[in-house]
Formats: structure tokens, C-alpha cells, sequence
């Protein structure tokens, strides 16, 4: 019995953390890129397939704002913001998995901070502050992410 616990994918898994270099000094930061990267593709992918749809949505969500005019732009600029981070983070991940290099991943990050904080304005000017709150946990976890790039 005591044979099998030694072979336990934990401990597997624990094994190779801690013999991976790797592992030991990009294996947070890279799952932090890939978690903001997938969810900026889900959202290029729901924005564009459910073009008319997103366009009422936002429309509606900004009614009483001033950008209820520029809708479709705003929806553009945002999917175009998200393309160019997806882009950078892409290439940045697999620059920083293939030499340890941070710049391109860093400068990904720092467009995700600048896109985030595009989105939470907008919904502040909406008057959606719970939908700014809820930005705001992805923001942190960007700024962790720049904070342990930093450190690499």
C-alpha cells in the first residue's frame, strides 16, 4: 500500500514542481496570463458571433449615458483592445516558456490593466457598479500578475 501513496499524482505532480525550474518560476505567473487570455478569446468570440444581441445589450445598458450614441464603436475598440492583449499575451507566454523572457508577457499585461480599466470606467459611467466591481477582481489579479513578472 505504502508503494501506491508513493506513486500518488500529488505527489508525482510535487515531485516535478520541485525539480522543474520551469515550474518553480513561471508556473503562477503563466497560469494568471492564460486565465486572462482564454477569458479576453471567450469574449472576442461572444462579442462577435452575438454581434446584434451584444449591441442591444450595451445599448441598453448605457441608455442614459452619453455613449449610448457610440455603442457599436465602443463595442469595436474593445474587441480590437482585446485582440492586441491576447496577441502580446500569447506571444509574450510562449517567449517567457521558451527563453525566461518577460518583456512581451509584461507589456500584455500592462494592455489587459489598460483594457480593464477602459471597461471598469465604462461601467461607472452605466452606472453599473457592481459590474465595476466585478472587474475589479480581474484587475487584481492582473496587477499580481505584472507584480510577480517583475520579480522574474
Amino acid at each position: 500500500m505504502k508503494k501506491d501513496a508513493d506513486n500518488s499524482p500529488i505527489r508525482i505532480i510535487f515531485a516535478l514542481y520541485q525539480k522543474n525550474s520551469f515550474m518553480n518560476q513561471h508556473l503562477a505567473v503563466s497560469l494568471i496570463v492564460c486565465y486572462l487570455t482564454l477569458s479576453f478569446v471567450y469574449s472576442i468570440v461572444e462579442k462577435t458571433i452575438q454581434w446584434k444581441n451584444c449591441k442591444t445589450y450595451y445599448k441598453e445598458h448605457f441608455k442614459r449615458s452619453f455613449l449610448k450614441n457610440h455603442v457599436p464603436a465602443a463595442i469595436l475598440l474593445v474587441i480590437l483592445l482585446e485582440l492586441v492583449c491576447v496577441g502580446l499575451n500569447t506571444i509574450g507566454l510562449y517567449s517567457l516558456l521558451q527563453n525566461g523572457k518577460t518583456e512581451v508577457v509584461l507589456w500584455g499585461m500592462i494592455a489587459v490593466s489598460f483594457t480593464l480599466l477602459l471597461l471598469m470606467t465604462g461601467q461607472r459611467i452605466a452606472q453599473d457598479y457592481s459590474g465595476a466591481m466585478n472587474i475589479t477582481v480581474y484587475f487584481m489579479l492582473t496587477v499580481i500578475g505584472i507584480f510577480m513578472l517583475e520579480l522574474i
